[in-house]
């Protein structure tokens, strides 16, 4: 299972990438290619360097030490070590929403951040759950995945909204309606599904890890349950649907259609596999 996500996800990011290609030069030909390579390349430098400070400030993320929450930073730390990483920098967001995320862009530099919340609404072993799907992603280096295809997404979004605007060009400059047909889907849809999927394989990969990693799969399945209908009640207030994928659980999900675009898994299908995973005597 684990193996056929990771050539998924390399199989989707393959699609962004080519998806920005072929906007750019439905945008203007060979010239619009090289932009649309230099756009997306320039994107993913910034996100690579700069990512994880931008995502923990936009949520007011502060930093903590051992002093400052104890058993926090012990479950992290025990099983840094059990996953055989260095010990990530340790943050809390003041939210009242029970939700967490991971980022930074290797192992060496990452970072696990919890909300108020989560630590007030579970029990130690359903934090430690929460804490190895985080790190299980750090393991993965799924948050540098994640990054880059935020970034492709960004970049197609704002190709896509040059070509609905100004239209595109051919290799004559001659006027290309071709490009604004292309540039509404792309914006509408191919980006958000491929970003979707991408988000949805290390979902599932994350939570088998960080399963294996704590040894006890039915703490993050009731976790998962817990975070998914306490967030419904406990809005969060900061930060922005564009960072939904980062969260272990999307804290700005919506029912009804809008649920058939979310970046995570159905909770129900993410439980029964976890517990599968204890049927098996994980």
């Amino acid at each position: 299972m684990t193996g056929t996500n990771q050539v998924k996800t390399l199989l989707l990011l393959g699609a962004l990438t080519a998806l920005v290609l072929i906007l750019g030069q439905a945008l203007g030909g060979k010239s619009g290619l090289l932009i649309a390579i230099v756009f997306a390349g320039g994107m993913n430098f910034f996100s690579y360097w700069f990512s994880d400070k931008i995502v923990l400030r936009t949520y007011n993320a502060q930093e903590i030490t051992e002093a400052d929450s104890p058993e926090l930073y012990g479950i992290v730390r025990e099983l840094a070590q059990r996953g055989q990483i260095p010990m990530p920098r340790v943050y809390i967001i003041p939210e009242e929403t029970p939700n967490a995320f991971a980022t930074g862009r290797n192992p060496q530099n990452a970072a696990v951040a919890c909300t108020v919340g989560l630590m007030q609404m579970l029990d130690r072993r359903e934090l430690a759950g929460v804490i190895g799907h985080e790190l299980g992603h750090v393991m993965n280096r799924d948050t540098l995945i994640m990054t880059v295809a935020a970034s492709l997404a960004g970049a197609l979004g704002y190709l896509a909204q040059f070509a609905m605007f100004f239209g595109g060009r051919d290799e004559d400059d001659r006027p290309n309606p071709i490009a604004l047909i292309v540039g509404m889907l792309v914006a509408m849809i191919a980006a958000p599904l491929v970003q979707m999927a991408i988000s949805r394989s290390r979902e599932f990969i994350a939570d088998e890890k960080g399963a294996r990693l704590t040894g006890d799969p039915l703490a993050l399945a009731s976790a998962l349950r817990k975070i998914e209908g306490l967030s419904k009640q406990i809005r969060i207030h900061s930060g922005s649907p564009e960072t939904a994928h980062l969260f272990i659980i999307n804290p700005f999900s919506a029912g009804g259609i809008a649920s058939l675009f979310s970046t995570h898994p159905a909770t129900e299908d993410r439980v029964a596999r976890l517990e599968a995973l204890a049927r098996q005597g994980l």
